[in-house]
């Protein structure tokens, strides 16, 4: 099999067998594409003819074609995946990555609202027939630190309002269950008496019933925090964010965090402890004697 027959195989294994979602493949596609191109240029017909000498010639040559380290880390984290399938299956017999590394991401820290301007945003008064779903979507974001696409994929029947609890369908289809806060659960009652709720239906509905469109979302959210003068750009990872950081910042406990936010590996959960430091800092310097600014 050629390089390129072994990428497709594999992405079709994705898709088929893991059920990698399509933006997930086509950023592995990408990726890879690079890859091969590049082996082309080199004369390299296969993957197990790749050795770490040869990776960091790969490396150096994005750079220099203008790759971000953060886009750097992500192709090399695409090869890695591929390397580690191929050897797995008996395909390669050493790992061409071995001890080659990208270019350090200084990872900026998410952007965040305080509870002051979470409470103004979500209970923005709203007006006609939109509104109920409004408040529900915002409410529900903050309340329970949801993805965009895990909220335009939630049905009724994911919902417990009794329990105060949402089953959502997270990223590699893992399923996992998240507290609804009470004025979330409020609002989606309010919405659900209103719209009637069929359980396999979608809670937030867009045209012909279908499910929201997440552009729909964003562009909703903006509208919203205009409408209230808002200065920050608001968007719903942005109240995702602000989930994240009021429940560090309330409880310090990092595992419940990264169970609520459903991410695999904790070191993705740890930026918020900065945003927390960030927090205390301030308190510090506001009221300690010796660190006030003049």
């Amino acid at each position: 099999m050629s390089a390129q027959s072994h990428v497709d195989a594999w992405l079709a294994r994705l898709a088929g067998e893991r059920h990698a979602s399509p933006h997930t493949i086509d950023g592995y596609r990408r990726d890879l594409a690079k890859l091969l191109a590049w082996m082309e240029v080199q004369g390299v017909q296969q993957f197990d003819a790749l050795e770490p000498n040869r990776m960091r010639g790969f490396v150096a040559a994005q750079h220099r074609g203008g790759l971000s380290p953060k886009s750097l880390q992500r192709l090399l984290s695409s090869c890695r995946s591929l390397f580690r399938h191929l050897s797995r299956e008996g395909l390669l017999g050493h790992d061409p990555l071995a001890g080659v590394r990208g270019p350090k991401v200084h990872r900026k820290l998410p952007e965040v609202l305080d509870v002051d301007e979470a409470k103004q945003l979500v209970e923005a008064p709203a007006e006609g027939a939109l509104s109920l779903r409004d408040r529900a979507m915002l409410e529900l974001f903050y309340s329970s630190g949801l993805r965009l696409s895990e909220l335009t994929g939630l049905r009724w029947i994911d919902l417990d309002l009794h329990a105060g609890e949402v089953r959502v369908l997270g990223k590699g289809s893992k399923t996992r269950i998240v507290p609804v806060g009470r004025h979330a659960v409020a609002a989606l009652r309010a919405l659900g008496e209103a719209e009637g709720i069929v359980p396999e239906q979608p809670v937030f509905k867009g045209r012909g019933g279908a499910p929201i469109n997440p552009r729909t979302v964003q562009l909703r959210m903006k509208q919203l925090a205009l409408l209230q003068g808002m200065p920050k750009r608001i968007h719903p990872h942005l109240l995702r964010h602000t989930f994240a950081s009021h429940m560090l910042e309330s409880s310090g406990d990092l595992r419940a965090v990264q169970e609520l936010l459903g991410h695999a590996d904790i070191a993705t959960t740890q930026i918020y402890t900065h945003l927390d430091f960030q927090h205390l800092a301030k308190v510090y310097d506001a009221a300690h004697p010796r660190a006030r600014r003049k």
